[in-house]
């Protein structure tokens, strides 16, 4: 069964002003009509497309800082380090592929022109050749090596989506993806130069579990609440009834009693009254807390072969080029507490006694 979707309108443009930002410049410059035609009418002229690849968090900003807010202590440094470390894909300046589409702006919008270029540098340039006509331009950095995340139906413009695997429960994204929307015209005999800003379109987050005295044997830790797709040309994320789960990476760390998870996923909704919905068919649920956005859901196996189940519910938002950090104590019966105020708790003891470790999420 199709599983109904809500739209909501991608808030990236409010963050622009109070991030850092790295340039990546692809320098186009059109070939010359064949001399043989005197008719140019139907000729492209020489320009200069410049890409700046603006990143709307990295390593040096939201990371960085929530990095330095939340584990300042000498004993939570290695746990910062590897945080660090794992994220490096994720929040960066560096574009590893770049994918460029140009759209008629009439009709069908059908796609009129595509590139696809290994860049593995923070610049490169290219030539390009582009008839003279209106463009609405869509690019997209980081995908290739992302397993997660495709390109999806970018014959036309409008429906040019980045779309997450499908299934109940996924795997945790694996690059930082960044896109751009820009509507462009060429025109005769004039050199031109069009800026076209990349902002990050997924997020991150992890929890750190403080062990210490609970005799656990096993974590399991998975979140959930976030989109499932992106349309590039109107900016929409869009939004499953029941949205997957997806499934964290445990980030190793040289310190003994603590345990981390992270995961790396598209935004969750917005809950500020400010948001535009586009299209709603079916509101969120949350299974617990009224004002729950996004979840984590963990699964400890205590010492005496039970399990426990706790979920965490998360009420702000997290946006896309965010990156938060949720810290919890798990005690001995499995359970989770935190001392985070945005965070509620429920615990279901004896989730599922005994037996291999399969939830049904």
């Amino acid at each position: 069964m199709n599983r109904k979707q809500t739209f909501y309108r991608n808030s990236l443009g409010c963050l622009r002003a109070s991030k850092g930002l790295t340039c990546v410049c692809l320098l186009l410059t059109l070939l010359a009509c064949s001399s043989i035609d005197e008719d140019l009418s139907d000729c492209g002229s020489d320009y200069e497309l410049n890409y700046e690849l603006r990143l709307v968090t990295n390593l040096t900003t939201e990371l960085h800082t929530e990095l330095q807010t939340e584990l300042s202590t000498q004993t939570e440094l290695s746990v910062a380090q590897a945080l660090r470390t794992h994220l490096s894909s994720i929040f960066t300046d560096y574009a590893h592929d770049v994918d460029l589409s140009f759209y008629d702006t009439q009709d069908d919008s059908l796609r009129l022109h595509h590139d696809e270029h290994i860049m593995d540098a923070n610049q490169a340039s290219y030539t390009l050749y582009l008839p003279m006509r209106q463009y609405m331009h869509l690019a997209a950095a980081n995908v290739v090596n992302n397993n997660i995340v495709s390109i999806e139906d970018d014959e036309r413009c409008h429906t040019s989506t980045l779309i997450a695997l499908k299934g109940d429960t996924v795997d945790s994204q694996t690059t930082g993806i960044f896109t751009a929307r820009q509507p462009m015209e060429v025109l005769e005999g004039v050199n031109q130069t069009f800026n076209v800003h990349l902002y990050m379109a997924n997020c991150a987050t992890a929890l750190v579990v403080d062990t210490v005295g609970s005799g656990i044997r096993d974590i399991q830790v998975f979140t959930t609440g976030f989109a499932s797709s992106f349309q590039m040309a109107d900016s929409l994320y869009a939004y499953e009834s029941r949205p997957p789960v997806v499934r964290t990476n445990e980030v190793h760390a040289e310190i003994a009693g603590c345990q981390t998870f992270c995961s790396v996923n598209f935004p969750s909704r917005d809950n500020r009254g400010t948001r535009t919905v586009i299209e709603t068919t079916t509101p969120f649920i949350s299974n617990s807390s009224e004002n729950s956005i996004w979840e984590f859901h963990v699964y400890a196996t205590t010492a005496e072969g039970t399990i426990t189940e706790s979920r965490l519910y998360v009420n702000n938002p997290l946006r896309a080029g965010q990156f938060k950090i949720i810290k919890a104590k798990v005690l001995p019966d499995g359970s989770l507490e935190t001392k985070d105020q945005t965070v509620g708790v429920s615990v279901t003891l004896n989730w599922n006694r005994g037996g291999n470790y399969n939830p049904e999420l």
